[in-house]
């Protein structure tokens, strides 16, 4: 069997910037083991696969470990491919088996996706966090869920940047991931950087999903709806997020790296 497959650099506007994504889309769903080892063999941090459904598709992300629940930049990812093909189309609907329906929007080059917020609630700070960051951060909350998500809050952008985590570490947490971030400057409002080893995933370089539970904290701190986000990964990426009640609105953008076949 031949399947199309497309690569997508998403959050960035340019080039091997942002987080790169596998999209393979699909006239019907092929067996779990089959998709999950299309992600594994890709080694990406994660590989979204589609199907028609009425008017709009079905969508299912998988790292090349485990199938995941939510994933902001392989959703911008394969809206990119969509509207590539459906240069009409001023929007599409994603079904979600465990996130509900998602929609992204084209607004010139922008792509806005509307996606559940996540919020964190205050969580002691796990044992192990400290030794496998080597920093002690000022503030831990976490939002449990089928990826749990641990955020670790520092004093500033230069301490989330000086991270040099012990990846063998992060992985005996009983957390799925851990966020670190902090305020940002000059017209940023916060940073992130996103660990998840126990995903098969050491650094993501820009992370949607992150920024549903990034979005609610920094507002709530800033005291404001819209904020500038940027994910300081050596690739990096760029979000401008919204919230709006218990929805985030995340803008960004992305480029085609490339198409080709694969053989399963």
């Amino acid at each position: 069997m031949q399947l199309p497959i497309y690569q997508v650099d998403a959050f960035t506007d340019r080039l091997f910037g942002g987080n790169p994504a596998a999209i393979c889309p699909l006239e019907r769903w092929l067996p779990d083991a089959t998709m999950q080892a299309i992600a594994a063999e890709n080694n990406l941090a994660e590989t979204a696969f589609y199907v028609p459904e009425g008017d709009g598709f079905a969508l299912r992300w998988f790292t090349p470990e485990v199938e995941v629940d939510l994933c902001g930049h392989a959703t911008l990812a394969s809206a990119r491919v969509i509207f590539q093909h459906e240069p009409n189309r001023s929007s599409i609907s994603f079904r979600t088996l465990k996130s509900g329906m998602l929609t992204v929007k084209r607004a010139g080059d922008l792509l806005m996706m509307d996606f559940p917020a996540r919020p964190a609630a205050s969580v002691a700070a796990p044992e192990g966090l400290v030794a496998a960051f080597g920093r002690t951060p000022v503030e831990t909350l976490g939002v449990r869920g089928n990826m749990s998500i641990l955020m670790a809050v520092y004093r500033s952008a230069a301490d989330v940047a000086a991270l040099k985590p012990d990846v063998q570490a992060l992985t005996k947490l009983d957390w799925s991931a851990v966020i670190a971030t902090a305020q940002g400057e000059d017209g940023i409002d916060f940073v992130s950087r996103f660990f998840a080893p126990a995903l098969g995933i050491p650094e993501d370089p820009v992370t949607g999903a992150a920024h549903c539970t990034l979005t609610p904290y920094w507002a709530a701190r800033l005291g404001k709806t819209r904020l500038e986000g940027r994910q300081i990964s050596r690739r990096g990426g760029a979000l401008t997020c919204t919230l709006n009640g218990d929805r985030i609105i995340m803008a960004g953008r992305a480029v085609l790296y490339m198409q080709g076949t694969i053989t399963v």
